[in-house]
């Protein structure tokens, strides 16, 4: 496979031997045998059809679910004898969904700062924050509109936004363009490209659209639960 290999005395970020993951007492199998390793700082799109794994696959890196079999190491540790999954996904991981999960009820800059409640720092440094971002993704005329009030396109540079209020060093992407048109689509593509390479952030986004996932610098297949293929995509160095 044409992945990038780890430099000489590098621990790779994430790095699966025969992960696998089944469901329904094991008559449902999500993932086979799958084998990679992730560095630091790479930009990774896992493309396939619907139900070929490459969600659960996602879900195992941010973990949310737990592995069937295999192992799946983060920094060199099991991932999942790190300590505490709520921990480890509030100060590591931001994760952004097809369906942007702003809270309807909240303003987008309450939105972008739920994220922060219980970590040490004040409300007046959290807001701060938000804002930042949201000036960032071009959402500064935004702060006080619901989210009923913004485009689909400008929930989910929201939603991008409250991915990146802790500084986490992996991003996890599932179908960001899915609900979105073209045109929004490839604003997205654009400000994620952007957001990675500027905060040096570890992006691993899942997606049935191959044109998307050509943005990355390593595009890896997925067939039924299997890695069928792991070369470079279009932004490889």
């Amino acid at each position: 496979m044409n992945h990038r290999e780890p430099a000489t005395g590098e621990v790779p970020l994430f790095e699966a031997a025969g992960l696998a993951k089944e469901y329904d007492d094991g008559r449902v199998p999500a993932l086979c045998g799958v084998d990679f390793r992730i560095s630091e700082g790479e930009f990774v799109s896992i493309v396939g059809p619907s139900g070929c794994g490459k969600s659960t696959l996602l879900n195992l890196l941010g973990m949310l679910d737990r592995p069937t079999a295999g192992t799946l190491r983060y920094r060199g540790k099991p991932l999942h004898q790190t300590g505490d999954p709520a921990s480890y996904r509030a100060r590591e991981v931001g994760f952004i969904f097809q369906s942007f999960h702003l809270l309807p009820t909240f303003t987008i800059e309450e939105n972008v700062m739920i994220p922060t409640f219980g970590f040490p720092a004040t409300r007046a440094e959290k807001r701060r924050r938000a804002k930042e971002l949201l000036e960032a993704v071009g959402l500064s005329h935004r702060l006080g509109h619901l989210p009923v009030k913004l485009s689909g396109g400008e929930r989910q540079r929201a939603a991008i936004a409250r991915s990146l209020v802790n500084r986490p060093g992996i991003l996890l992407a599932d179908e960001p363009t899915g609900n979105l048109d073209s045109k929004n689509a490839g604003h997205v593509m654009e400000l994620l490209l952007r957001l990675q390479r500027e905060h040096k952030t570890t992006l691993v986004l899942v997606t049935h659209d191959h044109g998307v996932a050509a943005h990355a610098s390593r595009v890896i297949r997925m067939k039924d639960g299997r890695i069928v293929s792991d070369a470079p995509g279009t932004s490889a160095p």
